[in-house]
């Protein structure tokens, strides 16, 4: 049997973290199976090169900013191997020109393409365990570059697809995929499976538990994923194409306080205008979220939408170079202290009242509704950022608590 195991960075933090890794690892070898391993960066290792490029620059050129990040994960999986042989077991780190992981040239958020398998393969023939970093890949100019962050799920994953591993296992802090974050909710449920749309639907909305791209890829590929903790050997949550959520509605309440509410207002009430300036946004790589039309005064209309806070100096750059030409309109507002509170289940579809029974629980805690956005199995609001925490409890407490 084919495993892929990918430890996330507090599960490599420090010596004895990594030699608990290992060990579990060796469990797998010696029972006979074939081991691929990916890791992150140790503890906050990224979070400090990063810090690191900022105080040399304030904006790092993304490629030379890439070329610094990668050195995280070949820093663990080296320590790693160490460990191992330390064991009495051997390993060999790769690092993603070795393997030859090609992607875009997209930096600090490329998307894989391709995986040469030839050199790991060759390594688990030598009865080897195969260590990879995370998190990075290789364009096809030869430079490095990474997935964004989270991307060494999506690592795990795709090489899982590209060998046809039998188990994918992503190890975290956490013991599962819980009904919500169980830092903010104490009452949270572990679920003991869902499906990939609602695990992307979670994943996309807020929760930290899998890169929503890695649930993409196991979608595509038909790959099952197994979500455990690194910290004990209690049983995880299965992600798989379809799963029995015992008759809840709702599988998972998410936030998101990322995301800033653009409002252009007074904009020419005429066809095309919509479509103008999300079109120019678009050109930019710029993605739009919610979105809100609503009708003003003497022949104009407001167009509200949400962005990610890292995108909205650039999305300003962009409407403020057409204003006047094709987004004539009186002002254009932002405002950064929002957040983003979803429900996700595909029971929501055979449920009715479903997204009155949320509003309820905001109104009985007292928190106000800015945008509201819908799909068949999740609803969205947008509500000041400062009630994030209180909202999932409230909605969680409706839901699931009383179930």
């Amino acid at each position: 049997m084919l495993v892929v195991k990918k430890f996330g960075g507090s599960s490599v933090a420090n010596k004895e973290r990594i030699y608990n890794v290992a060990n579990r690892c060796i469990e797998d070898y010696k029972a006979g199976n074939d081991v691929v391993v990916v890791l992150s960066a140790m503890g906050k290792t990224t979070n400090e090169l990063i810090a690191k490029a900022k105080d040399i620059s304030a904006k790092p050129p993304k490629r030379e900013l890439d070329m610094l990040v990668a050195v995280g994960e070949q820093i663990s999986v080296s320590l790693m191997c160490m460990a191992m042989a330390e064991l009495g077991v051997p390993a060999v780190s790769l690092n993603a020109f070795q393997v030859a992981m090609h992607t875009t040239s997209d930096y600090t958020n490329a998307r894989l393409t391709s995986i040469d398998s030839e050199r790991i393969r060759a390594e688990l023939d030598a009865r080897k365990i195969v260590v990879i970093t995370g998190f990075q890949g290789v364009d096809k100019y030869n430079n490095v570059t990474t997935l964004g962050r989270g991307g060494s799920d999506t690592t795990a994953v795709a090489l899982a697809a590209a060998l046809r591993a039998d188990k994918c296992e992503i190890y975290t802090d956490v013991d599962g995929v819980y009904t919500a974050d169980p830092r903010i909710v104490p009452d949270a449920k572990k679920l003991d499976e869902i499906t990939y749309d609602e695990m992307l639907e979670l994943a996309t909305l807020g929760a930290g538990v899998l890169h929503n791209r890695s649930v993409e890829m196991g979608k595509k590929y038909g790959v099952q994923i197994v979500v455990r903790s690194s910290l004990n050997t209690n049983e995880g949550t299965v992600v798989k194409e379809n799963a029995k959520m015992e008759k809840m509605i709702i599988s998972g309440v998410a936030c998101d306080k990322k995301p800033a509410r653009i409002a252009v207002i007074g904009l020419q009430d005429q066809p095309g205008v919509a479509f103008k300036l999300f079109n120019h946004l678009a050109n930019h790589g710029i993605n739009v979220d919610i979105i809100l039309q609503s009708i003003g005064r003497d022949g104009t209309k407001d167009i509200s939408f949400t962005v990610d806070e890292d995108k909205v100096d650039e999305a300003l750059a962009v409407m403020e170079n057409h204003r006047n030409t094709s987004l004539i309109c009186d002002k254009i507002d932002v405002d950064r202290n929002v957040a983003k509170v979803s429900v996700v289940g595909a029971g929501m579809v055979t449920n009715a009242g479903v997204a009155a029974k949320m509003f309820e629980a905001l109104y009985s805690a007292g928190i106000n509704i800015k945008m509201i956005s819908t799909s068949e199995i999740k609803i969205s609001v947008l509500i000041d950022q400062e009630y994030c925490d209180q909202a999932m409890r409230a909605i969680h407490d409706k839901f699931i608590k009383s179930n």
